[in-house]
């Protein structure tokens, strides 16, 4: 299952991130417990960001894998 999150902010972060741009998320439960979200860019790589960051998106199974496919 593919999990999707929003940019919200980016002060900080203005070369990295970009607001409003959906961002898949990998599984980090070591980066959650420090506040922080494994995201990948549109290089195909990932990086940890804080979690305040962003805001999580609740997409059906369906646009999340046609989605996931695009990046």
């Amino acid at each position: 299952m593919h999990k999707f999150v929003i940019c919200v902010e980016n002060t900080g972060y203005e070369v990295s991130l970009e607001q409003r741009k959906l961002y898949e998320v990998l599984p980090d439960e070591t980066a959650a417990k420090h506040g922080q979200l494994r995201v990948v860019d549109e290089s195909g790589e990932d990086y940890l960001f804080p979690m305040q960051l962003f805001m999580e998106l609740t997409l059906s199974d369906e646009i999340a894998e046609k989605v996931s496919r695009i990046a």
